[in-house]
């Protein structure tokens, strides 16, 4: 964990001899001191502005655990009633708060009697360890509810065609037994959202090729057919089938390199002995519909959610064009339960996830 350097400002009092007035806190302090050996020096160690990540480290390491005892007993401004509130010994509360003191080269209170109040440099850290406190405590809330079974979130990834239709149906499906679960949706790329899978960014992803890679695991959830698309008044728009060979001399459009389904309009052509001549690379299936309509070339995609106007969409007889749909989720990488439970519905619906 990173933090910011504590540099001690030249104003703040330094500390030398303890000020403590013999009598309540005061005397637990200066007893606690005795039995644990801290030794009270003549001029404290100062914390200097420190550059390398291992200094950074070691004070924040060493403050963390005392902030939430430093802020009960600011609040209180009176070490028996904070460790009373807190329910820890009184003594682990005094010896906390000096040990911190001796951290950080400065006093934060001033004793008197059974009472203590901020110092100047006490209210400045107070300020600060307050904001600390509260971000922490709102990381924790939010962590819950994320994980809650009723109503927690899953970070759900999926391939751009497949958001008009098919995740839609399968969210309205899942929420008629868990309708109050939230979704974070990404729409991407295969390989990017594998990359923000490995990041932690998602829980699980949809996605084609089905991956094969050691640290993910991926399941086949089902099949899609590919089409040749081709411009309304094409040459082959009377045809209901084809075969990709008899494109060999057509322009292409396709998706950019590292999308799944241009790595498979590549095998494929390759299998039927060419390689395409492409025109144009794009990043949406329908952008790419638009672009055979407008006479541009042809293209393979997966059918279309809304049938478009001024394309034909032809069946490949040969080679078998269909792409694999997957889930995916990171090996090893523990589930919350809502989750867990989206996984196993979309793991249900193997063989019936799509609808060509």
């Amino acid at each position: 964990m990173h933090g910011t350097p504590i540099i001690v400002p030249v104003m703040h009092q330094q500390r030398s001899e303890p000020r403590l007035s013999p009598s309540g806190d005061t005397e637990d302090i200066e007893r606690t001191e005795r039995a644990e050996g801290i030794e009270r020096v003549e001029r404290p160690r100062r914390i200097e502005n420190t550059d390398t990540f291992e200094d950074i480290e070691d004070i924040v390491l060493r403050l963390a655990p005392r902030l939430a005892y430093f802020a009960g007993v600011a609040r209180t401004e009176h070490v028996t009633r904070a460790a009373q509130e807190m329910q820890v010994p009184q003594s682990t509360l005094s010896r906390a708060m000096v040990r911190l003191e001796q951290d950080l080269g400065v006093d934060l209170f001033a004793r008197r009697g059974r009472t203590v109040s901020l110092t100047p440099a006490g209210r400045t850290f107070h300020a600060s360890v307050e904001r600390a406190l509260a971000e922490i405590e709102r990381a924790a809330d939010e962590v819950r509810a994320d994980a809650d079974p009723a109503t927690g979130k899953v970070a759900f990834g999926f391939l751009h065609t497949m958001g008009a239709e098919t995740v839609p149906g399968l969210l309205q499906a899942f929420r008629t037994e868990h309708p109050r679960v939230r979704f974070s949706l990404v729409q991407n790329y295969g390989e990017a959202m594998l990359e923000r899978l490995r990041a932690g960014e998602l829980d699980l992803c949809l996605t084609s090729p089905v991956p094969d890679a050691p640290d993910l695991v991926a399941r086949r959830l089902d099949e899609q057919k590919l089409r040749l698309v081709v411009p309304a008044e094409h040459r082959l728009a009377a045809r209901k089938r084809v075969r990709l060979a008899e494109a060999a001399d057509e322009t292409f459009v396709t998706l950019e390199p590292g999308y799944g389904m241009r790595r498979i309009t590549d095998d494929l052509c390759k299998e039927a002995g060419f390689k395409p001549r492409i025109a144009f690379e794009g990043e949406e299936a329908e952008t790419l519909r638009g672009l055979v309509a407008a006479g541009l070339g042809v293209a393979l995609l997966p059918p279309p959610a809304v049938p478009r106007p001024g394309v034909v969409e032809l069946t490949v007889t040969a080679p078998r064009a269909a792409r694999e749909i997957g889930v995916a989720w990171l090996d090893g990488h523990p589930d919350t339960p809502p989750v867990a439970a989206f996984k196993k519905f979309l793991l249900s619906r193997r063989g019936r996830l799509l609808h060509d």
